[in-house]
């Protein structure tokens, strides 16, 4: 009898399982996607949703994990993510990014992922709508409180960062349903 009822149970939680999948998959099976990282990007996500399966940006989202954002980017938003990639972390000193995930560097760590959030939802075009309308360099006020400036070189947006280094968006417009990510290739510092 025992056997039964745990066949029956688990008969009952496959059949929901399957149905679940069978929803989920009509919402997002129609949905234009951007691969990111070998992952598709889902509009109908949120940015860490879509984040956490991007093979690319694995060190974003454990550092994401580490200051303790992932609640705040689960959030309504809308916010623009310059999400760099683990070449990206990569290219900074030796140790780095090591020593910004430890417990007592949260709060530096907290201001590096912050620099990297604007406010609102800024595709490329209107990116390129203000960096037109700034005779070619847009000041972004970024949620850390500072400043990253934002131009065109050809038909790339580049960042410049307040030491001023550069970061280049490789992949632009990957929507969410919290704002928008624009992939770059290098980490920007705030002063």
């Amino acid at each position: 009898m025992k056997q039964v009822k745990a066949l029956g149970m688990l008969l009952v939680a496959a059949v929901l399982s399957i149905t679940s999948f069978g929803q989920n998959s009509k919402m997002t099976a129609s949905e234009k996607t951007v691969s990111v990282g070998g992952a598709p990007m889902y509009a109908s996500k949120n940015i860490i949703e879509n984040a956490v399966n991007s093979k690319d940006h694995t060190t974003l989202v454990a550092a994401v994990k580490a200051a303790g954002l992932v609640e705040t980017l689960q959030g309504a938003g809308p916010f623009t993510v310059f999400a760099p990639t683990n070449d990206a972390f990569n290219l900074l000193p030796k140790g780095t990014v090591e020593t910004l995930l430890k417990f007592e560097n949260k709060s530096k760590l907290t201001k590096i992922l912050t620099y990297h959030v604007i406010a609102g939802s800024w595709d490329s075009k209107a990116l390129a709508e203000k960096i037109k309308a700034g005779n070619g360099t847009a000041e972004l006020t970024t949620v850390s409180g500072g400043k990253l400036w934002a131009s065109m070189k050809g038909n790339k947006i580049v960042l410049q960062d307040e030491n001023g280094g550069w970061a280049m968006v490789t992949t632009k417009n990957v929507y969410q349903s919290n704002g928008v990510i624009h992939v770059i290739d290098h980490v920007v510092l705030p002063k």
